[in-house]
């Protein structure tokens, strides 16, 4: 996304939930995020009673800070304190937390798209399932904390139309320089159409998606500090039945209503999966000062599924709707190559990578150089009759054989004497294929950068087979040119950021209309321009942020002309005790020919014959604290009705329709 981050992205991020990867300072940024101390800094973990004999409070944000492998990596010495602001409270829904960045499918916990395209971060072999991962924990987000007392958060969410999530996270120091604690999210959702128990009773057939997220992790260091050790286990397990959007009804009149929320969904009793297991260990050793040997070791299984058990019926129920083109239909039904009764889908990734080099500082310099090797192994299989008892009726489509790829590294910073203008520039390169060169320069008033990737394609663009698809194809490198610079001008209360993205893309791969893997020779470039601005006077702010986007092949990449976001807030305090936070958000994007969502691969493809949104979307809500604990209540879609019935955020896929929602944010810190 460049450095175009929305202003909200500050706030939105201070939660630390899985799917706030977004660019940006951590820990709430310019919001809250306080630093000091020691990374790991010591301190009494005794854990008793939060009160001293005066009964004062002794345990709080400031006692429970954390720190983030960057920061170690980059020595950075830098402690964040945990948020306990109003701002951004209300924000449950994934993609409105990432700042409507995102495309999905309607409903919370559905795939996930960016909105606009997104530079390769990672070189080399990459599986090409993404459509889930912000649900998981990301391992450069994981929080490693040092407290006082410990620690405890809450944070549970009863949103509108059975949207629930549910935040547990805990830590607690065992000595002053060993921390351990865990994070949990469980997701859930519900249909909006096509329920089977039209009575409401309570059905595991009612859930659409259910998920689960976890994070055991762990940091120590030593005395003398030469030696530090970070830790983690991060588990994803995300099951969304596919419905392939929603049927329109046919009126007596012969028209079609497309804002039809009681009609049945195109696909029956399919259902799409990620499961992931990853274990990481990040530990450093400073030999002398400013020399230190460092060492990372990643170990991911990560499964993709898809299962369909109703092909016939779903065939039946395209026919019964004559006036409709059947290449309308979003789901994996369009061709049978083998089995015409059932699909079963299954891709096992596997990565073993180790990571070892040197970094270090000398008077305003830092270093980091590495050596990169990665191991993996992928293997797809498939069914080739309706049957799964006989696993020699299932075809393989991958050579399980592992390969191998060994990349070098190379990192140059130096901080500028007035701790607030810093020069990077990076370079990795893997033998033989892929190349990343990054350079940025950050000051006070603006930040400038370029980004040069040359990436392989996914093994999912590369080979696939299943009972509806078969490839195998031979493409190039991936080029990406990213060329960015944004503006941070302020005047008393007032904050203007301007700012500019150019996109140079060359054998840029995209899915087409059939839902099958292109690569395009020629080049097109993309340009993005935006204004964010922010204001206040006493109790009143209001934010915004607007992109305008330019792209020379729009029919090959699709993405909102015009991107609007705005936010209102009067905050004021009740009998001295409760404040509170009201205010309303807008969000808009000018409709266009979003991509359409194919379940068997879990990508999203080209397509012409649908536009979403062009819609204003409005949301009302109220944040409340009281001490420590936030609790927020929130009309979302409040304007539902009135100029038009409703949206599409994707191809087939309503917008969610209006629904309340009430949440409470917990802090416990004794």
């Amino acid at each position: 996304m460049g450095l175009m981050t929305l202003l909200l992205v500050d706030e939105i991020r201070a939660q630390g939930f899985p799917g706030t990867n977004l660019p940006g300072r951590p820990g709430g940024g310019g919001f809250g995020g306080q630093s000091g101390g020691r990374p790991g800094g010591g301190g009494s973990s005794s854990g008793r009673a939060g009160i001293d004999d005066s009964t004062k409070v002794i345990y709080g944000p400031k006692t429970t800070r954390y720190f983030l492998e960057s920061d170690v990596l980059n020595n950075r010495k830098t402690l964040y304190t945990t948020d306990t602001l109003l701002d951004g409270v209300h924000l449950y829904n994934f993609v409105q937390r990432n700042g409507n960045l995102y495309q999905d499918l309607g409903n919370l916990g559905t795939a996930l798209r960016p909105t606009f395209y997104q530079a390769p971060t990672q070189i080399g072999a990459q599986t090409g399932y993404s459509v889930f991962a912000p649900y998981a924990y990301q391992t450069n987000g994981v929080k490693y904390y040092d407290t006082k007392s410990p620690f405890t958060r809450v944070y549970f969410v009863l949103g509108g139309r059975n949207q629930n999530v549910l935040n547990f996270d805990f830590s607690q120091n065992v000595n002053p320089r060993f921390n351990v604690g865990f994070n949990a999210q469980r997701v859930t959702s519900r249909k909006q159409y096509g329920i089977p128990d039209r009575q409401g009773n309570s059905s595991t057939a009612l859930f659409l998606v259910q998920s689960w997220a976890f994070v055991g992790h762990m940091n120590y260091r030593t005395k003398n500090e030469k030696y530090t050790l970070l830790a983690h286990f991060n588990h994803l397990n995300h099951e969304q039945p596919e419905q392939g959007g929603v049927l329109p009804n046919l009126r007596s009149d012969g028209t079609l209503d497309r804002f039809f929320y009681q009609g049945s969904p195109r696909l029956f009793d399919a259902v799409g999966k990620e499961r992931s297991n990853r274990w990481h260990i990040y530990q450093q050793f400073k030999a002398v000062e400013g020399f230190q040997l460092f060492h990372r070791l990643d170990y991911l299984r990560q499964i993709n599924s898809f299962d369909d058990f109703t092909i016939r019926t779903d065939s039946v129920l395209t026919r019964s709707f004559p006036r409709l083109n059947r290449a309308q239909f979003a789901d994996a039904t369009r061709r049978v190559e083998l089995d015409s009764l059932a699909t079963f889908q299954d891709n096992q990734y596997r990565l073993l990578e180790n990571q070892f080099g040197l970094k270090g500082d000398f008077k305003g310099f830092n270093y980091r150089t590495y050596l990169r090797n990665r191991v993996y192994g992928q293997q797809g299989t498939y069914n080739r009759i309706a049957t799964r008892a006989d696993s020699a009726l299932f075809g393989n489509y991958t050579n399980p054989r592992l390969r191998q790829e060994t990349m070098l590294g190379l990192w140059l910073g130096y901080y500028f004497p007035d701790s607030l203008t810093r020069l990077t520039a990076e370079g990795e390169y893997l033998l033989g294929r892929d190349l990343r060169l990054e350079g940025q320069l950050e000051t006070r008033f603006a930040t400038v950068g370029y980004r040069s990737v040359f990436a392989s394609p996914t093994l999912l663009q590369q080979r696939f087979e299943s009972n509806h698809y078969s490839w195998s194809n031979s493409f190039g490198l991936r080029g990406t040119q990213h060329a960015y610079g944004v503006l941070n001008l302020r005047y008393k209360n007032v904050r203007i950021t301007p700012g500019l993205d150019y996109f140079l893309l060359n054998n840029y791969i995209y899915f087409d209309e059939d839902a099958r893997p292109q690569q395009l020779s020629s080049a097109f470039s993309m340009v993005r321009v935006g204004l964010g601005a922010s204001a206040g006077a006493k109790r009143w702010k209001a934010q915004t942020q607007a992109y305008y986007t330019v792209i020379s092949r729009s029919d090959i990449m699709r993405v909102p002309t015009l991107f609007v976001n705005a936010r209102g807030t009067y905050d004021f305090i009740f009998k001295k005790v409760l404040f509170i936070q009201t205010g309303v958000e807008l969000h808009y994007k000018s409709a266009y020919f979003a991509d359409a969502y194919m379940p068997l691969t879990q990508q999203f493809h080209l397509q012409n014959r649908q536009r979403v949104e062009g819609y204003v979307i409005a949301d009302v809500f109220a944040n409340f604290r009281i001490n420590r604990t936030r609790l927020f209540v929130k009309m979302a879609h409040v304007n539902e009705g009135v100029f038009a019935p409703g949206y599409y955020v994707t191809p087939d896929y309503l917008a969610m329709r209006r629904s309340f929602a009430f949440g409470v944010d917990w802090y416990l810190f004794d």
